[in-house]
């Protein structure tokens, strides 16, 4: 199986259906064929081959899709940029990933000076956007106009993508997929799911992100017309899905709030809609009630998972959310995976018991780019380590305790405590930081600062704020502060961030 795969067997079964819709911009299986075929050409005369790594700062957008595959077509391997991060964190995936040829999209063209002068190896930049292309960058038209080229088939084990995660040391890991553990996840929901063929999936989750990118494979081999939808709103996302009939799109649980919630969700007709999936954290009793009244027509799925898991391992399906005790899990192992509970010495522990969730099979990762002890520690004996902490019940159904990481899910994104504790360190009033998730009815959970001030400082939480922005991305700054006198310490000196959550909910 290959990315390309599902473009060829569409252009041969059904060469006049749309492929993808954007705005006002329909492509067909052929059209789209073409323009894939000729930006694979133009990458090649870019000086683009075998394993070159192809970087990609773009919203959704029917361009993203091409480039995507036209990467693929001309046998290099993509690497699709956060677009929420700064600046820094851009040069920074560039740069590990040793990226040369760089699709920017218009909202980042202000960012590209600065690119250029952190990336050294970054000889070219294309501008895949709509407005007017800066001096110095190449336009995505002079790639559409090159010569088509034959596609390579990269298929199998050779690697799709490099999709780049928040680190817990303070920077991001690159997770190297191959073309066969992006399909296996996907041929796996298909298969247990019995999700819908053909008609419309609407795009809405940001494609950068593995769960937004997977889920548009699942549309492609299931031979559906692609809705990018290049910025959240949710009247957007209302009158996308009455617009074009759709028949499946994939949210995160704070997405499905903000769409449920609008004044507006009774006016539109969302009957079409026959699969709501849904990932990054579980969904409440309450919003649960609610997103089943507003679309009355659709089979609700939650994913589990994580990048390095292509990116999911468990799947609870419709039927399970009928179930109180069900619903507060994240489902049973996917077709393709095995999944246990284990100490601290890797042995798996009996039902009910509190470990951490590991799993096993095709859809594991190949690895951390560059980093071959972070992949020694995450993967051992071919089960990957998932960080999180929970238990399993006699049926196999997965209950998430806890994060033994300290990640944060924000409103779908991982934001990493130790990624942001390096930067509120640096800010002249903090004597010492933790960072740490509370539960947050909007972002499910918001980023809460604690920290102790050097003598005489004071610090609100917008400078604070405005300090982070500085050097990472808005969703990963504090949204709350909170000044203490001193933190609670373990016997080896450590934080005890266990106490500092216990103490925020008291509160």
């Amino acid at each position: 199986m290959y990315l390309t795969q599902s473009l060829h067997r569409a252009v041969r079964q059904s060469p006049d259906v749309p492929f993808t819709v954007f705005g006002a911009r329909t492509l067909t299986s052929r059209q789209t064929y073409d323009a894939v075929a000729r930006l694979a050409g133009g990458l090649l005369g870019l000086g683009v081959r075998k394993d070159d790594r192809v970087g990609l700062l773009s919203l959704n957008t029917d361009r993203f899709c091409q480039v995507t595959l036209a990467t693929a077509w001309a046998d290099a391997a993509i690497v699709p940029l956060n677009t929420r991060w700064s600046a820094a964190e851009h040069a920074y995936a560039l740069t590990d990933a040793g990226t040369a040829v760089l699709f920017v999209d218009d909202p980042f063209l202000p960012m590209v000076p600065e690119l250029r002068a952190k990336v050294p190896g970054l000889r070219t930049v294309v501008h895949c956007g709509e407005a007017p292309t800066p001096d110095g960058l190449v336009p995505l038209a002079d790639l559409l106009a090159a010569e088509p080229v034959d596609d390579v088939h990269r298929q199998g084990d050779e690697m799709a993508g490099i999709f780049y995660t928040g680190g817990t040391t303070g920077v991001p890991k690159g997770v190297m997929l191959s073309h066969r553990q992006l399909h296996i996840t996907a041929l796996g929901t298909l298969l247990h799911t019995k999700l819908p063929r053909g008609g419309t999936s609407v795009l809405a989750a940001p494609a950068f992100h593995l769960a937004g990118f997977a889920f548009w494979i699942v549309g492609m081999l299931a031979d559906m017309t692609t809705v990018p939808v290049a910025l959240f709103d949710p009247v957007g996302i209302l009158r996308t899905v009455q617009e074009h009939r759709a028949k499946q799109t994939l949210l995160v649980p704070a997405m499905i709030q903000a769409v449920v919630s609008h004044p507006e969700a009774g006016n539109y007709d969302l009957s079409s809609l026959e699969l709501l999936a849904y990932g990054a954290s579980p969904i409440s009793e309450t919003l649960l009630t609610r997103a089943r009244a507003a679309f009355p027509s659709a089979k609700f799925l939650q994913v589990y998972g994580m990048t390095e898991l292509s990116p999911s391992t468990t799947l609870l399906l419709d039927a399970d959310h009928d179930d109180p005790v069900l619903r507060r899990s994240v489902g049973q192992a996917a077709p393709y995976a095995l999944v246990r509970i284990v100490d601290e010495k890797g042995n798996e522990v009996p039902p009910g018991t509190v470990g951490e969730i590991v799993a096993k099979g095709d859809h594991v990762m190949l690895g951390y780019w560059n980093k071959p002890e972070e992949t020694a520690a995450a993967v051992r004996d071919g089960w990957m380590h998932t960080g999180d902490v929970g238990t399993m019940d006699e049926r196999g159904y997965v209950y998430v305790v806890d994060r033994l990481k300290d990640m944060i899910v924000s409103g779908g994104e991982n934001v990493y405590s130790t990624e942001v504790e390096n930067v509120v360190a640096k800010h002249p009033a903090v004597a010492q930081v933790a960072v740490i998730g509370l539960p947050d009815d909007r972002w499910g959970e918001r980023v809460h600062a604690v920290v102790t001030l050097a003598p005489g400082a004071t610090l609100t939480v917008e400078e604070l704020q405005a300090f982070c922005r500085q050097e990472i991305a808005g969703y990963k700054c504090p949204r709350s502060l909170e000044v203490v006198a001193q933190f609670p310490m373990s016997g080896a000196g450590k934080i005890l961030k266990r106490e500092l959550r216990a103490a925020a909910a008291r509160s």
